[in-house]
């Protein structure tokens, strides 16, 4: 009751928090040395944050209850101090003070390797972080020059059919033209011509009429431009819903749920690069199929 659970000896200028837990002043003062004077600091017992007062740590409120039990200890401990131990319990004391001891300093050790493995952890997770953006911006590039290249060709192909459309129906327009003329004459001639007109007139629209109807106006569209069947395949990667299209993650080794001094080995993290190049080789498979 007397001890400070931080260095676990006799409370020296004891210090209560405002969740009732008593430490040392100097052991808060190390445990808070990066604080600074209205900063929130948690308990280190129960972990409940309070704000630090402007004086610092050294104006947080002095146990005064406490201050009395240690004078009363002292008291009692001098008292107690004029009567001799029997040599066997000291001896077992002695015993189990060193035995103690000697845990203690492996128990500070292990807490020092975890430290150590949960920074060593944080760090080989953040280059993993890394790779898979890395991975993932390479995959979305790629998926994104593939995009450009097949849109460029679908442009492509609708330019030059347009054009060709354009070009035959330009020729069709200019026979169609020469059909009205034709229409417009034959009708002036047949309404208002004489029959001297008629007479010189009608060899010259029957062999305009021949020529014009040597000219198959289907025939020469259906020739003009053949028939085009353009589509795209798309590509099947994500019909696989089981498929990571980035990569994957391999944890070799697990976390032991009891307690133990080894290091954790075998811990390791890694993208499968080997589904980014698949990927990326079937995404060049996406095509426009143009059959004449």
């Amino acid at each position: 009751m007397t001890e400070c659970c931080i260095c676990t000896e006799v409370f020296t200028d004891p210090r209560v928090l405002p969740c009732i837990h008593t430490f040392c002043l100097k052991c808060l003062l190390n445990y808070g040395n990066d604080k600074q004077p209205g900063n929130s600091m948690a308990c280190p017992l129960c972990r409940k944050e309070f704000t630090i007062p402007d004086d610092g740590l050294a104006g947080t409120q002095k146990n005064f209850f406490m201050e009395k039990l240690l004078h009363v200890r002292k008291l009692s401990a001098g008292q107690k101090a004029d009567e001799k131990m029997p040599d066997a319990l000291r001896q077992v004391v002695v015993e189990d003070t060193g035995k103690v001891t000697n845990f203690q300093m492996i128990t500070k050790d292990v807490l020092q390797r975890l430290e150590t493995e949960k920074n060593d952890v944080i760090k080989h997770l953040a280059g993993i972080e890394d790779e898979i953006n890395t991975a993932a911006d390479k995959l979305i590039a790629a998926i994104q020059r593939d995009r450009v290249k097949l849109l460029s060709q679908v442009r492509s192909i609708k330019l030059k059919r347009a054009k060709q459309l354009e070009t035959v129906k330009q020729e069709v327009e200019q026979h169609m033209t020469a059909l009205e003329s034709f229409v417009k004459d034959s009708e002036t001639l047949l309404s208002s011509g004489t029959t001297c007109d008629m007479t010189r007139s009608a060899n010259s629209l029957h062999d305009r009429a021949d020529e014009l109807m040597k000219f198959d106006v289907i025939g020469h569209v259906d020739s003009s431009l053949p028939p085009v069947n353009v589509t795209f395949t798309s590509s099947t990667l994500l019909d696989d819903d089981d498929r990571n299209l980035v990569g994957t993650i391999t944890e070799e080794g697990q976390l032991s749920r009891h307690f133990s001094c080894r290091r954790y080995e075998n811990w390791s993290a890694n993208i499968c690069s080997a589904g980014i190049f698949y990927i990326y080789s079937s995404i060049r498979k996406l095509q426009v199929i143009i059959s004449k």
